[in-house]
Protein backbone atom coordinates (compact mmCIF):
# COMPACT_ATOMS: atom_id res chain seq x y z
CA UNK A 1 0.00 0.00 0.00
CA UNK A 2 1.26 3.45 -0.90
CA UNK A 3 1.14 6.13 1.79
CA UNK A 4 -0.63 8.71 -0.40
CA UNK A 5 -3.23 8.58 -3.16
CA UNK A 6 -3.25 11.79 -5.20
CA UNK A 7 -6.60 12.14 -6.97
CA UNK A 8 -6.85 14.44 -9.97
CA UNK A 9 -10.20 15.23 -11.58
CA UNK A 10 -10.13 16.70 -15.08
CA UNK A 11 -12.40 17.75 -17.91
CA UNK A 12 -11.03 19.46 -21.04
CA UNK A 13 -8.01 20.63 -19.09
CA UNK A 14 -5.33 20.38 -21.79
CA UNK A 15 -4.21 23.95 -21.10
CA UNK A 16 -3.50 23.37 -17.40
CA UNK A 17 -3.01 19.65 -16.73
CA UNK A 18 0.66 19.51 -17.75
CA UNK A 19 1.89 21.73 -14.91
CA UNK A 20 0.03 19.50 -12.43
CA UNK A 21 1.48 16.33 -13.89
CA UNK A 22 4.97 17.84 -14.06
CA UNK A 23 4.88 18.81 -10.38
CA UNK A 24 3.92 15.25 -9.43
CA UNK A 25 6.52 13.65 -11.70
CA UNK A 26 9.18 15.88 -10.11
CA UNK A 27 8.57 14.52 -6.59
CA UNK A 28 11.62 13.05 -4.87
CA UNK A 29 9.33 10.53 -3.13
CA UNK A 30 7.57 7.71 -4.96
CA UNK A 31 5.48 6.48 -2.03
CA UNK A 32 2.24 7.49 -3.76
CA UNK A 33 -0.21 6.50 -6.45
CA UNK A 34 -1.90 8.90 -8.85
CA UNK A 35 -5.57 8.37 -9.65
CA UNK A 36 -6.79 10.47 -12.58
CA UNK A 37 -10.55 10.68 -13.20
CA UNK A 38 -11.39 12.41 -16.47
CA UNK A 39 -14.93 13.36 -17.44
CA UNK A 40 -14.60 12.38 -21.10
CA UNK A 41 -12.37 15.19 -22.37
CA UNK A 42 -12.17 15.90 -26.10
CA UNK A 43 -9.37 18.50 -26.13
CA UNK A 44 -6.20 16.49 -25.70
CA UNK A 45 -6.28 16.12 -21.92
CA UNK A 46 -6.04 12.34 -22.05
CA UNK A 47 -3.22 12.49 -24.59
CA UNK A 48 -1.24 14.51 -22.01
CA UNK A 49 -2.22 12.06 -19.26
CA UNK A 50 -1.17 9.03 -21.32
CA UNK A 51 2.16 10.65 -22.22
CA UNK A 52 2.75 11.34 -18.51
CA UNK A 53 1.85 7.75 -17.61
CA UNK A 54 4.10 6.25 -20.30
CA UNK A 55 6.95 8.63 -19.48
CA UNK A 56 6.98 7.90 -15.74
CA UNK A 57 7.02 4.11 -15.27
CA UNK A 58 8.11 4.58 -11.65
CA UNK A 59 4.78 6.23 -10.77
CA UNK A 60 1.72 4.07 -10.14
CA UNK A 61 -0.95 5.74 -12.31
CA UNK A 62 -4.61 4.82 -12.68
CA UNK A 63 -6.36 6.84 -15.39
CA UNK A 64 -10.04 6.62 -16.30
CA UNK A 65 -11.97 8.72 -18.83
CA UNK A 66 -15.76 8.50 -18.81
CA UNK A 67 -18.79 10.72 -18.35
CA UNK A 68 -19.80 11.70 -14.84
CA UNK A 69 -22.40 13.78 -12.99
CA UNK A 70 -20.06 16.65 -12.15
CA UNK A 71 -16.96 17.45 -10.12
CA UNK A 72 -17.94 15.81 -6.83
CA UNK A 73 -19.28 12.69 -8.51
CA UNK A 74 -15.89 12.36 -10.21
CA UNK A 75 -14.14 12.90 -6.87
CA UNK A 76 -16.22 10.09 -5.37
CA UNK A 77 -15.07 7.86 -8.22
CA UNK A 78 -11.51 8.78 -7.33
CA UNK A 79 -12.06 7.85 -3.68
CA UNK A 80 -13.41 4.46 -4.70
CA UNK A 81 -10.34 3.72 -6.82
CA UNK A 82 -7.79 5.03 -4.31
CA UNK A 83 -5.82 2.45 -2.32
CA UNK A 84 -3.34 4.63 -0.39
CA UNK A 85 -3.43 5.31 3.34
CA UNK A 86 -4.15 9.00 2.74
CA UNK A 87 -6.06 10.77 0.00
CA UNK A 88 -5.62 14.27 -1.34
CA UNK A 89 -7.07 16.10 -4.34
CA UNK A 90 -4.88 17.99 -6.79
CA UNK A 91 -6.82 19.11 -9.82
CA UNK A 92 -5.73 20.47 -13.18
CA UNK A 93 -3.68 23.65 -12.75
CA UNK A 94 -2.82 22.99 -9.10
CA UNK A 95 0.73 21.99 -8.17
CA UNK A 96 2.62 20.42 -5.32
CA UNK A 97 4.62 23.33 -3.93
CA UNK A 98 8.09 21.82 -4.24
CA UNK A 99 9.71 18.52 -5.31
CA UNK A 100 10.16 17.51 -1.66
CA UNK A 101 6.52 18.11 -0.63
CA UNK A 102 5.40 14.47 -0.56
CA UNK A 103 8.69 13.38 0.97
CA UNK A 104 8.15 15.80 3.86
CA UNK A 105 4.58 14.55 4.39
CA UNK A 106 5.53 10.87 4.33
CA UNK A 107 8.44 11.45 6.74
CA UNK A 108 6.27 13.42 9.16
CA UNK A 109 3.57 10.74 9.16
CA UNK A 110 6.20 8.07 9.82
CA UNK A 111 7.70 10.10 12.68
CA UNK A 112 4.34 10.80 14.31
CA UNK A 113 3.67 9.14 17.67
CA UNK A 114 0.24 8.03 16.44
CA UNK A 115 -1.45 7.78 13.06
CA UNK A 116 -2.83 11.24 12.19
CA UNK A 117 -6.33 11.44 10.73
CA UNK A 118 -5.41 14.53 8.72
CA UNK A 119 -2.18 16.10 7.55
CA UNK A 120 -2.55 19.73 6.50
CA UNK A 121 -0.56 22.80 5.51
CA UNK A 122 -0.49 26.21 3.87
CA UNK A 123 -1.42 27.16 0.29
CA UNK A 124 -0.13 29.74 -2.18
CA UNK A 125 -2.31 31.22 -4.94
CA UNK A 126 -0.93 31.20 -8.49
CA UNK A 127 -2.18 32.55 -11.82
CA UNK A 128 -2.98 30.70 -15.05
CA UNK A 129 0.73 30.65 -15.89
CA UNK A 130 1.64 29.15 -12.52
CA UNK A 131 3.17 32.38 -11.22
CA UNK A 132 2.89 33.24 -7.51
CA UNK A 133 0.20 35.82 -6.74
CA UNK A 134 -0.13 35.78 -2.95
CA UNK A 135 -0.34 33.63 0.12
CA UNK A 136 -3.85 32.38 0.79
CA UNK A 137 -5.80 34.95 2.81
CA UNK A 138 -7.13 32.48 5.38
CA UNK A 139 -4.24 31.26 7.51
CA UNK A 140 -3.93 27.68 8.74
CA UNK A 141 -4.39 27.38 12.52
CA UNK A 142 -1.59 25.80 14.53
CA UNK A 143 -4.11 23.35 16.01
CA UNK A 144 -6.98 22.44 13.73
CA UNK A 145 -10.31 20.94 14.83
CA UNK A 146 -13.64 20.51 13.08
CA UNK A 147 -14.86 23.61 14.90
CA UNK A 148 -12.12 25.71 13.27
CA UNK A 149 -14.13 25.89 10.04
CA UNK A 150 -16.73 28.07 11.75
CA UNK A 151 -14.34 30.85 10.70
CA UNK A 152 -14.32 29.67 7.10
CA UNK A 153 -12.35 27.05 5.20
CA UNK A 154 -9.06 27.74 6.96
CA UNK A 155 -7.28 24.90 5.14
CA UNK A 156 -7.47 24.73 1.37
CA UNK A 157 -8.89 21.42 0.20
CA UNK A 158 -5.78 20.72 -1.89
CA UNK A 159 -3.60 20.99 1.25
CA UNK A 160 -5.77 18.60 3.28
CA UNK A 161 -4.60 14.97 3.34
CA UNK A 162 -7.19 12.68 4.94
CA UNK A 163 -6.85 9.12 6.19
CA UNK A 164 -8.72 7.14 3.55
CA UNK A 165 -10.46 4.81 6.00
CA UNK A 166 -12.36 7.71 7.59
CA UNK A 167 -12.95 9.70 4.38
CA UNK A 168 -16.66 9.72 3.41
CA UNK A 169 -18.16 10.22 -0.02
CA UNK A 170 -18.85 13.78 -1.08
CA UNK A 171 -22.45 14.84 -0.56
CA UNK A 172 -23.81 15.42 -4.07
CA UNK A 173 -26.59 17.71 -2.87
CA UNK A 174 -23.87 20.41 -2.83
CA UNK A 175 -22.71 21.58 -6.25
CA UNK A 176 -19.96 24.04 -5.28
CA UNK A 177 -18.98 23.52 -1.62
CA UNK A 178 -19.14 19.78 -0.96
CA UNK A 179 -15.41 19.94 -0.20
CA UNK A 180 -16.11 22.22 2.80
CA UNK A 181 -18.66 19.74 4.15
CA UNK A 182 -16.33 16.79 3.43
CA UNK A 183 -13.44 18.30 5.39
CA UNK A 184 -15.65 19.03 8.38
CA UNK A 185 -17.02 15.48 8.38
CA UNK A 186 -13.49 14.04 8.20
CA UNK A 187 -12.41 16.16 11.17
CA UNK A 188 -15.52 15.29 13.19
CA UNK A 189 -14.79 11.62 12.63
CA UNK A 190 -11.19 12.21 13.70
CA UNK A 191 -12.36 13.73 16.98
CA UNK A 192 -14.80 10.87 17.54
CA UNK A 193 -11.95 8.38 16.98
CA UNK A 194 -9.59 10.45 19.18
CA UNK A 195 -7.13 10.90 16.31
CA UNK A 196 -4.74 13.81 15.84
CA UNK A 197 -4.61 16.40 13.03
CA UNK A 198 -1.02 17.05 11.99
CA UNK A 199 0.14 20.52 10.90
CA UNK A 200 3.01 20.35 8.41
CA UNK A 201 3.96 23.98 9.08
CA UNK A 202 4.80 24.63 5.43
CA UNK A 203 3.22 25.42 2.07
CA UNK A 204 2.01 22.21 0.43
CA UNK A 205 0.12 23.43 -2.64
CA UNK A 206 0.16 26.09 -5.34
CA UNK A 207 -3.56 26.59 -6.00
CA UNK A 208 -4.83 27.92 -9.32
CA UNK A 209 -7.01 31.00 -8.88
CA UNK A 210 -10.44 31.02 -10.56
CA UNK A 211 -11.51 27.50 -9.72
CA UNK A 212 -15.11 26.33 -9.97
CA UNK A 213 -16.03 27.68 -6.52
CA UNK A 214 -14.52 31.07 -7.34
CA UNK A 215 -16.44 31.23 -10.61
CA UNK A 216 -19.70 30.50 -8.78
CA UNK A 217 -18.94 32.63 -5.73
CA UNK A 218 -22.47 33.58 -4.65
CA UNK A 219 -23.88 30.08 -5.00
CA UNK A 220 -20.87 28.72 -3.13
CA UNK A 221 -21.34 31.17 -0.24
CA UNK A 222 -25.01 30.18 0.07
CA UNK A 223 -24.07 26.50 0.19
CA UNK A 224 -21.36 27.14 2.76
CA UNK A 225 -23.82 29.00 4.97
CA UNK A 226 -26.16 26.00 4.87
CA UNK A 227 -23.30 23.59 5.55
CA UNK A 228 -22.10 25.65 8.51
CA UNK A 229 -25.64 25.84 9.88
CA UNK A 230 -25.91 22.06 9.61
CA UNK A 231 -22.67 21.43 11.49
CA UNK A 232 -22.54 24.36 13.92
CA UNK A 233 -26.18 25.44 14.30
CA UNK A 234 -28.10 28.36 12.80
CA UNK A 235 -27.55 30.77 15.69
CA UNK A 236 -23.78 30.31 15.73
CA UNK A 237 -23.60 30.58 11.94
CA UNK A 238 -25.63 33.80 11.81
CA UNK A 239 -23.44 35.36 14.53
CA UNK A 240 -20.27 34.35 12.73
CA UNK A 241 -21.49 35.79 9.41
CA UNK A 242 -22.39 39.03 11.16
CA UNK A 243 -18.79 39.15 12.38
CA UNK A 244 -17.55 38.46 8.82
CA UNK A 245 -19.50 41.49 7.59
CA UNK A 246 -18.21 43.73 10.40
CA UNK A 247 -14.64 42.59 9.78
CA UNK A 248 -14.89 43.34 6.06
CA UNK A 249 -16.17 46.87 6.80
CA UNK A 250 -13.35 47.48 9.28
CA UNK A 251 -10.74 46.35 6.77
CA UNK A 252 -12.09 48.81 4.21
Amino acid sequence: MKTISIITVTFNAADTIKRTLDSIAAQTCRDFEHVIIDGGSTDGTMEAVNAYKDGNPGIQVVAVSESDKGLYDAMNKGLKRATGEYVCFLNAGDKLHQPQTLQHIVEKIAASSSKPAVVYGETDIVDADGRFLRHRRLQVPEKLTWKSFRKGMLVCHQSFYALRTIAPDYDLQYRFSADFDWCVRVMRQAEQDNMMLLNMGEVLTDYLAEGMTTQNHKASLKERFNIMAHHYGWFSTVLMHAWFMIRSVIKK
